[in-house]
């Protein structure tokens, strides 16, 4: 394997477990206003979320670095192309600490109850962007011959040699991603809490996951009919089908693991599908990093965009350091806050 093919890896494992942790709190975010229904119930879905969500948020911030030092050219294109929808999701971020930290501060109902809509619609918004933003890099972006491009937040909603951020595949994706999370959080929640609570969080659990099984369906008959090159890595190398065959155990599991009352095993299975879409979404798309929907031959791949081997090699030292005290740190708190939350 070579330094760029391992830094391809990391990355796709860095945003995988980013979906996969910080997916779960953005899905109790979602489900904060419709599955806890008195305020003793929202603060038992913030106090299941509180310990970890910002330490979640870490493998965003470190794959943002990653992208930087192992890939510049893809990390000044990427952000300069979606400057737009990146500032929307710095914002929503932003709201979302907001109406977390903020609502435990003001003894008032009014204003608990605003920094709980707060929380909860820019939570929702975020699962739809960032599943926007999937779309966009399976999808393709016009690229230009110096390998910078620019999308308008939306042109005609086709897809085309001009898209825009938002058009009907990216809005598929989109609500794709907020399905599969609205379910990886309630069985989150389910897993954490007890009585009425949880068991509105199976419910919403299993709805979702009839959302999610005909979307997932739906977006992969959308992308081999944008896409059909996609199936090129997967032809080549059978290895790469153990990604489809994780989605659907994971689907498998989530449904027959919730029937029977297992949460935590149900919870585990929806981290599965999310990992074996995703690792199946870049193992298809490798060794391109970025497609151009106007000239493939425009793409920016592994090859045309890395960093040089020395700095991608000073820099695996330093990501080993960084993994390890993340990985010490992660271990330390959700063994602290493991088992059930409750208000007392």
């Amino acid at each position: 394997m070579t330094m760029e093919t391992f830094w391809f890896v990391m990355v796709a494992f860095m945003l995988a477990a980013y979906v996969i942790l910080d997916g779960f709190d953005l899905g109790a975010g979602v489900i904060h206003l419709v599955g806890a229904r008195t305020p003793t119930e929202r603060r038992m879905v913030l106090a299941a979320v509180g310990p970890v969500w910002d330490g979640n948020e870490v493998w965003l911030v470190a794959a943002g670095g990653t992208l930087f030092f192992a890939f510049p050219m893809l990390y000044a294109s990427s952000f300069s192309g979606f400057y737009l929808p990146l500032i929307i999701i710095l914002w929503l971020l932003i709201l979302r600490a907001i109406g977390i930290e903020f609502r435990n501060h003001l003894q008032a109902e009014l204003w608990q109850n605003f920094f709980d809509v707060v929380f909860s619609i820019s939570s929702m918004l975020l699962t739809i962007f960032f599943g926007a933003a999937l779309g966009n890099v399976i999808r393709g972006v016009p690229l230009n011959s110096s390998g910078y491009f620019f999308e308008p937040l939306w042109t005609t909603f086709t897809v085309g040699p001009q898209p825009g951020v938002l058009d009907w595949y990216t809005v598929l994706t989109g609500l794709t991603a907020f399905s599969v999370l609205t379910g990886h959080g309630a069985l989150y929640i389910a897993v954490k809490t007890e009585g009425d609570l949880c068991r509105r969080a199976r419910k919403i659990a299993g709805v979702a996951w009839w959302s999610t099984a005909l979307f997932t369906l739906a977006g992969l008959i959308a992308t081999l009919a944008i896409r059909p090159e996609l199936l090129g890595n997967y032809r080549s190398h059978l290895v790469g089908m153990m990604f489809p065959m994780a989605v659907l155990a994971g689907l498998g599991g989530m449904a027959s693991y919730r029937a029977l009352g297992k949460d935590k095993a149900a919870f585990v299975c929806s981290g599965l599908y999310i990992a074996g879409m995703l690792g199946g979404a870049a193992f298809a798309l490798y060794p391109t990093l970025l497609p151009a929907c106007t000239d493939p031959g425009l793409s920016l791949t592994v090859h045309n965009v890395a960093a040089s081997h020395y700095g991608l090699s000073v820099g695996l030292v330093w990501w080993v350091i960084g993994m390890i005290l993340t990985l010490g740190y992660f271990t330390f708190v959700y063994r602290a806050f493991r088992g059930k939350v409750r208000v007392d």
